[in-house]
């Protein structure tokens, strides 16, 4: 009986009708089969370009210092700011190498951050440029680090400067650690979701002709900002090349 199934089997199998071969398996001349595969996954170059979208938790404070003829130190000492949301990006391109590490350079603005009342107007934005590595995990998930370099940007407009506005432009070193998840959508698009703890010094602002019963030059404010950290949740994606 067994003999018999199975010569009912293999002639089932051996003739046109009995058989619907696989895609991957193709008639040879010989009446054989054949595997052929039709790979669809390209080999990578380990090069990567992407971009951010961040919204960042920035808290610093300003110390004010002005000379007597404006007003008491003691009623205009400062203000600090804590955790102020502000909406920025980055742009960055990168390399993959001995699989899990990959190394990026990272462009980015932290966004725009005002405060005004009647008598002044401070502002507050920051560039920036960074160097990062990672670690890539396999279930997706990375660490990292980086350092570079901050430019910020602080404005005051106030009525003792006459309503005029003023800038100062600074240089100032930068780093942060970055915890994340990737997820790959596709062969080349990945997903990259990130939050990164970062640090920065600061810049001080000095204005020395102030204006007050109409002779300019006889007083002047400064402000010092110390140090900026920066809380930043960002989704992005990136192209793998």
């Amino acid at each position: 009986m067994k003999r018999l199934v199975s010569l009912f089997v293999l002639f089932g199998l051996t003739t046109t009708g009995g058989f619907a071969a696989p895609s991957y398996l193709t008639r040879d001349s010989e009446g054989g089969y054949r595997v052929t595969y039709n790979y669809t996954d390209k080999a990578k170059t380990g090069w990567y370009v992407g971009a951010r979208a961040d919204l960042n938790f920035l808290n610093w404070e300003n110390k004010y210092s002005l000379d007597d003829g404006l007003v008491g130190p003691e009623e205009f000492d400062g203000d600090k700011y804590s955790f102020e949301p502000v909406f920025g990006g980055s742009a960055f391109a990168g390399r993959r190498f001995a699989y899990f590490w990959r190394v990026e350079l990272e462009a980015g603005y932290m966004g725009y951050f005002e405060d005004k009342d009647a008598s002044s107007g401070f502002t507050l934005q920051i560039p920036y440029a960074m160097l990062n590595g990672y670690y890539d995990f396999v279930s997706g998930f990375y660490v990292g680090a980086g350092i570079g370099a901050s430019m910020p940007i602080t404005t005051i407009d106030t009525v003792f400067s006459n309503g005029s506005e003023r800038k100062e432009y600074g240089v100032s070193p930068m780093a942060g650690v970055m915890i994340g998840y990737s997820k790959e959508l596709d062969n080349n698009l990945v997903l990259d979701i990130r939050y990164r703890l970062s640090g920065m010094t600061g810049l001080d602002q000095r204005i020395n002709d102030i204006v007050l019963d109409g002779e300019a030059g006889a007083h002047w404010f400064q402000n010092d900002i110390d140090f900026i950290l920066d809380n930043s949740i960002s989704v992005g994606v990136r192209y793998e090349f």
